[in-house]
Parts: structure tokens; sequence; C-alpha cells
């Protein structure tokens, strides 16, 4: 089967495409902001929500209940990729960003755990389960929608918009944030001034709706439906239709997975990276992120302009490799200019705990041996250390013993927390929010910078390699089935795996091999699977 004709009746003008663009783009925007505004504003979500008096359990209660809105994208997926195969493009998409809007919203009328117990966190749950089904059908009817009324060999492209536009839900959550945090004052914004940008989203949601509805239905849905060439029952098909289980295996492993995580990585291990183990003050942690975000979209468009001549395979392939390479180095980077003084203090006062039953559990409010509860302080407090078995329960900071029967092991973790920060203080260990001088600023955004090319190189072209390997009376369901699997449970539990590894390790940098694991199973499957050379329409020999 090869790709549906247009008809010339309904070939889109040059005002017509960019209409299409803009509304397509505009709507994505929105709809990544509502979803991403919670991720954003991790640090008071996780004490209103999720109170346990374990900053290190808060903070993974909290990215697991991220990565519960992923993963529901497939199930979304599932549902409108059928309803945008049989009913359309436009108004599937119509009923995803209303679904997301109304939900996002609501996150910032539910009253605190402390308010209403554990309510909360269920209700917070039942709305990030929405949020999840929405964006499982929101990327697909926007990537296809504009790759259905471009032209071929603009197709790359045009639908790179798209890409950069859920860079731009991102940056629109963090500017959103920003300048709410300007006019209020501290206590304003701890108290409900968070609540705000939650909100905000029912005023985006009208502009969304407006611009979208002045839309019509995609050309290439048209031509099927004229010729009765529609999908019976999408789903069923995505898997039948001959070809297709590889090349959704293909679209979910070798693309998906990898070019997600190198997103996830760039822009929310960065920003968290900051603000927790180099303790960065906030406000600052997001302007620069935000900018290099911001720029960054540059990358997404020029990428995907560029795979229209060199192929989509070559773009995502180099950017795999890179990855691999640089990811490593630029966050020491990152690292060594953030806090100068935290990185320096670490290398020559490394600290070092042993001693019997020495095991760390993240998901105890309280851990039940000493040496546990000391693992967990030194968690929470947010510095490097190592740890293992011994026979006494010892700890050493740059070689110095620490008089650990003088710790007050029976006290709540605060308690304790504030004796550990006494020892590391002596020690050289500067524990203060830090603002980094202009030229280190510099050095940081640059290297945030780069892992945002990284990104763009492969998640410029995806959109229109998606629409290309698939059929289009199932396209809907095919492409968004296997992206929202990848997106949804690899990149939406990425926050949650890499805050694990970390506290179990010790080690700051230690999350990014989830990162470096997926990404090299992406490029062994997208070099065997992605069919390489000029870019082309659908056809049965395609990959």
């Amino acid at each position: 089967m090869s790709e549906t004709a247009r008809h010339p009746d309904i070939e889109p003008s040059a005002s017509d495409m960019r209409l299409v663009i803009a509304a397509s783009s505009a709507g994505t925007v929105f709809e990544w902001y509502d979803f991403f505004i919670y991720g954003t504003l991790g640090s008071i979500l996780s004490k209103t929500f999720f109170p346990t008096g374990n900053a290190t359990l808060e903070m993974l209660l909290f990215w697991l209940v991220f990565a519960v809105g992923f993963g529901f994208r497939p199930l979304g997926a599932i549902l409108f990729g059928y309803l945008g195969d049989k009913l359309g493009r436009k108004y599937t998409f119509l009923v995803t960003v209303t679904l997301m809007g109304i939900a996002t919203a609501g996150v910032g009328l539910v009253p605190s755990a402390a308010v209403i117990g554990m309510a909360a966190p269920v209700i917070i749950i039942a709305l990030r389960i929405l949020q999840g089904l929405a964006l499982g059908g929101e990327y697909g009817g926007a990537a296809i929608y504009v790759a259905e009324h471009a032209d071929p060999k603009k197709r790359g492209y045009f639908t790179s918009f798209i890409q950069a536009s859920v860079v731009g839900g991102f940056v629109l959550s963090l500017v959103v944030v920003l300048g709410c945090k300007a006019i209020m004052s501290p206590e304003t914004w701890l108290e409900w001034g968070w609540r705000v940008p939650f909100l905000l989203s029912i005023a985006l949601l009208g502009i969304s709706l407006w611009m979208r509805l002045k839309l019509s239905e995609s050309p290439v849905f048209k031509a099927m439906k004229e010729q009765g060439e529609l999908a019976g029952n999408p789903f069923v098909e995505s898997f039948t239709y001959p070809g297709n289980k590889k090349r959704l295996f293909i679209a979910l492993f070798g693309v998906a997975a990898g070019l997600t995580v190198i997103w996830y990585t760039a822009m929310f291990t960065g920003l968290s990276f900051l603000k927790t183990a180099m303790r960065m003050e906030g406000t600052t942690a997001e302007i620069i992120v935000g900018l290099s975000a911001a720029v960054g979209m540059v990358f997404f468009i020029y990428f995907g302009k560029l795979s229209d001549r060199i192929g989509r395979k070559t773009s995502i392939i180099w950017g795999y490799v890179l990855t691999l390479a640089l990811m490593f180095p630029l966050f020491w980077v990152i690292g060594s200019f953030a806090n100068p003084g935290l990185a320096e203090a670490a290398q020559r006062a490394p600290i070092v705990v042993s001693g019997p039953d020495c095991n760390y559990s993240p998901f105890r409010p309280e851990q039940t041996s000493n040496c546990g509860k000391l693992l967990a302080d030194i968690g929470a407090v947010g510095v490097a250390f190592q740890h293992g078995q011994g026979a006494e329960l010892a700890m050493t900071i740059g070689g110095k013993s620490v008089p650990l029967e003088a710790y007050q092991w029976d006290a709540k973790s605060p308690v304790r927390a504030k004796q550990l920060q006494s020892w590391l203080g002596d020690a050289g260990y500067n524990l203060a929010k830090v603002t980094p001088s202009l030229g280190n600023a510099v050095m940081i955004f640059a290297a945030l910078l780069a892992m945002m090319a990284l990104s763009g190189m492969t998640y410029g072209p995806v959109a229109a390699l998606l629409t290309e390997m698939f059929p289009p009376h199932v396209r809907y369901s095919s492409m968004s089935i296997p992206y929202h699997i990848g997106t949804g449970y690899f990149g939406g539990f990425l926050p949650f795996i890499a805050s694990l590894i970390v506290a179990m390790t010790g080690d700051p940098y230690s999350g990014l091999w989830y990162t470096w694991v997926v990404v090299a199973v992406a490029f062994a499957v997208a070099m065997w699977g992605l069919k390489g050379g000029p870019p082309q329409d659908f056809s049965d020999d395609a990959a």
C-alpha cells in the first residue's frame, strides 16, 4: 500500500500551511506546558502532597507519581489513536487538549495533604492519569496533522516545529513559574502562589481551542475517507498489517526510547542535578536551564530540516553516538562549574561510611539500622558518599573519623541532619545555596546547550520519520503506540530511576547510567532496523 494521494482541491496553500504549523505547535506547547508544570514544581509539590518527613522519600514518591502520567500515555495512544484513524485527526486532538487543560487546572485546586490527608495524593494521581491519557493522543495527532499537510520534500522541516514545541512547553512552564515568583513574596509563593501556573492552563486551553477550531481536516484523511480506505479496527490492524510488527519494534526501541531519555536527561535531570546535588539557588538554575532549552529549540528545527536532505537515520544515529561519548563529560563540566567548592570538597574530603547492616532503603520513612539512618541523612543533605559493610559502624570525612557516639540516633532525621551538616562544615563542605559567577553560568549554559543539540539531532526528525514508517490508514495508532510506550516508560520513569540509583549509590552522576544504557540499546536497534537513504513516503518495502 502506498501513500494515499491527496486531491488537488485540498492541497494546502502557503497561508494554510502557516496556520497548520502555528495552531498545531501552539496547542502542543500548551499541552506540554500543562504536563511539565508538575515536574517544574517538584520541590513544592513533593512536600504538599506526599509529606513523609523523609526528604528523599518525598521526592521519590513525587517522581513516581510523575511517572504515572507517563505510564498511562500508551493507553491514551491506543484510545485516541483509534479515534484519530476512525474519526479524523483534527477532532481527536481537540479532545486531547481539552482534557489536558481541565486535568492540569484541577491540580491547582486540590487541597494539601495537611488539609484532606491521603485523599490529596489519590486525587493528584487521578489527575496525572487524565493528563497521561490526553498526552497519549496529542502528539500523534499534531505530528501527523502537520506531516500530512506538508510537501514531502519539506516534511522534516515542517514537523520539526512540533518537536520544538515540546521543548517550548517546558520553557513556558519555567517562564510562568519564574514570573509568578517574581511578583509574589516567597511566603505567598510557598503558601498558595504555586497554584497559579496550574490555573493558568484554563486560559491557555481557550487560546489553543480557538486556534485549532480554525483548522480543516488532514488532506490525507479526507482522501482516505472519500476512497473508503479507513481502517475497520486501527488498533488491531496496527499489529496485523504486513511488516508492522517489525516497524513497531524499531519505533519503540530504536527511536522513541533513545531520543526520549536524551531529552529528559538534558532538561529534567539537568535541572534536578543543579538544584539538589549541586545546591544551586533554585531561580538561577531555572533561568539557566530555561535559556538553554529556549535557544536549543533551534537545533530541533535545524536537524529536522537537515534530515530532509541527509535522511532521518543519519541524524538520529549520529545523535546516539555523540550522546554515548559526551553525556558524562558534559555533566562533569556542569558539576565542576555549578558548585566548584562542593566538587573540590568531595575530592579533598570524601565521605566513607561502613558498618554492619549498612543498607539503605529509600522507600522507608525511617531506616531500621543506625548505618541506614546515617546514609539517609547524608543522602538528604545531597552530598556524594561511599558506603560498604564493616564490623563496626564508622564514618570518615577526608580520612578523619567522625564521633558517631555523639550522634542523636533516636531524634527525627532533620535534627540529625543538622548535626551532620555541622561535621561537614568543619570538613570544608559549603552546604549553602550557591549562585555561580557569570563566567561559570555561561559554561553551565554551554554544556546544557550541547545536550540540547544532541537531543535535537535525535528528536528533530522523529515526527517525519514515524509518519513515513507507517501506512496512512492506521498511522495515528501505529506511530502513537510505540512512541508513547517509549516516552512513557523509558522516559517517564527516568527521573524516578535516576534518583533511586543516586540514592542507593551516593554518586550524583550515577543516575546517568540509565540514560547511557537505553541509548546504547536504541543505537543498536536503529542501526539494524532503520532504513537509510533519502526520506520517502510509506511503502510496503520500507522498514
